[in-house]
């Protein structure tokens, strides 16, 4: 029988060598004599078949011998095309299956009806089966189809249990079939036992077989594995097609390594693959999120070269990649922007505050706010959260209150952030009544909190006298697997011979 990678094949290269079409309406046409020369039916087999056999062998190279030079079979169809002339196998490459009389059919009857507890052990039933029968691939074929019918909740199940007869004939098909099938209802445990199923047999993972990998193994986040298996598609030749980039891609940038992602984006480049659009976003937005202004602004080049019209979500990634190390510059793209004619939603114009809060720009960031809302622009949740916390450094309690109630009168839920500001900020002032209820807030929402936010608050509350507090919450922060940096144990230790306020507890 022709291997898997030949049956991937055939439509392409019939079709390269003007035999067209002929194999794959074949498999399809019940026997039906494609090649026009009159071959008449016997016995339900079409006369052309035989010429299929004689022509693919003819004219399909040897996999090794194919796999020299990259192809490309990343399209649905060679999926597609897999399928049908696997489940056409007894039509075209076996004879018809058996007769099933006597003893034989009521035993294939109880295989077909076998429920839930006779299935945890059915081999009694199978292997007098096999004993009656003698079957070939094809009976066995024949079998899982009518099993599929009548039992689809098992017809997985029975699947894989036949793998492990020799008169199956099993091929890689059969695995990558099962494997993918599982994958795709979320059954990735079942998946990944039939895939050891197959390697302990010596089956490596085919082309097909490995795209699936790829996408199942960053599904589950394991890189690994996934990087393995997208290895082996260059391995075998395989010129890996936009998809199978983009699931990687996106895998990496989900698990924080935007660097590799832009590698396998630059591959692609040099392969003359075009990046999607979504593929580039994601990465623009991993590396403004990191602040890493020259990144993005590479990201947003490749964008431009493949086409890719800049849009407010460009403009706004941009503006927060460069809004924490040059605000001016980040200032410049938001003017383009709005001569482009595109105007700065809260999550762009607070990006561009967050900008200015990291060099203490005040004056030029209210400027901009009103200049924004001469032409219409209201602040929101994004905006207010950047302007909370800001105030909040400059201790400007009253404003800070203000900008608050707004954020709660719009019906937004104030963020961590937020939080974290109100508590260092009213911690400093020593306010005996809204310090403990800040606190408090931060304190229940600990599992959220970072070593920055964490060394905040102590701050904060070592600022207002309010020692034993700040002790506490360090004690906090280090169970949370966050070690006090040694700045913040000096000042800790200071605080204790030189309050700054009284030493008040905070009860709640």
């Amino acid at each position: 029988m022709i291997n898997d990678m030949l049956l991937l094949i055939i439509e392409k290269v019939v079709s390269e060598l003007e035999i067209g079409r002929l194999a794959g309406e074949v498999a399809v046409e019940e026997g039906v004599d494609v090649f026009g020369d009159g071959g008449e039916n016997v016995d339900g087999v079409a006369a052309g078949e035989i010429k299929i056999k004689e022509r693919v062998i003819r004219f399909c190279p040897q996999r090794k011998e194919y796999l020299a030079s990259p192809i490309d079979m990343s399209d649905t169809k060679w999926a597609e095309a897999a399928d049908k002339y696997h489940e056409a196998e007894k039509l075209v490459f076996d004879e018809e299956p058996k007769e099933i009389t006597g003893k034989c059919k009521l035993i294939n009857e109880k295989i077909l009806y076998l429920n839930t507890p006779v299935f945890s052990d059915p081999s009694t039933l199978i292997a007098e089966w096999i004993e009656l029968l003698r079957p070939r691939r094809v009976d066995w074929l024949t079998l899982l189809e009518k099993f599929k019918e009548r039992n689809s909740g098992l017809y997985l199940k029975m699947a894989e249990l036949v793998l492990n007869e020799e008169s199956f004939q099993e091929n890689i098909h059969d695995y990558s079939k099962l494997i993918d099938t599982h994958y795709k209802d979320s059954r990735l445990e079942d998946a990944e036992r039939v895939l050891k199923k197959m390697t302990d047999k010596g089956i490596e993972p085919d082309i097909l077989t490995s795209i699936i990998l790829v996408h199942m193994y960053n599904t589950i986040n394991n890189l690994e594995r996934a990087q393995e298996s997208f290895d082996s598609l260059k391995i075998q030749g395989f010129q890996s097609d936009t998809k199978v980039y983009n699931s990687l891609v996106m895998a990496y940038i989900k698990a924080g390594k935007p660097d590799v992602a832009e590698n396998l984006i630059k591959d692609m480049e040099t392969r003359d693959i075009k990046p999607i659009r979504d593929m580039l976003m994601a990465l623009l937005r991993s590396f403004s999120e990191r602040g890493k202004a020259v990144r993005a602004q590479s990201t947003s080049t490749s964008m431009i070269l493949a086409g890719y019209q800049p849009d407010l979500e460009y403009y706004t990634s941009l503006v927060g990649a460069y809004g924490p190390s040059d605000p001016e510059h980040a200032r410049e793209i938001l003017n383009k922007m709005r001569k482009a004619g595109i105007k700065p939603d809260d999550k762009c114009t607070a990006n561009m505050m967050g900008g200015y809060e990291k060099k203490n720009c005040l004056d030029k960031a209210l400027n901009l706010l009103l200049e924004l809302e001469k032409d219409g622009f209201e602040p929101g949740f994004e905006t207010y959260s950047v302007l909370v916390d800001w105030l909040a450094h400059l201790q400007l309690v009253d404003e800070c209150e203000e900008l608050q109630r707004k954020i709660t009168e719009n019906g937004d839920v104030p963020p961590l952030k937020v939080h974290v500001s109100l508590c260092a900020m009213y911690s400093k002032e020593g306010d005996k009544k809204k310090a403990p209820q800040a606190l408090g807030v931060v304190e229940g929402k600990k599992d959220l909190l970072g070593a920055d936010e964490f060394e905040r608050i102590i701050d904060g509350l070592i600022a207002g006298g309010l020692t034993s507090d700040a002790e506490r919450i360090l004690k906090v922060m280090e169970a949370q697997g966050f070690p006090a940096s040694q700045r913040l144990k000096v000042s800790l230790m200071g605080s204790a011979f030189l309050p700054r306020r009284s030493k008040a507890k905070l009860y709640f």
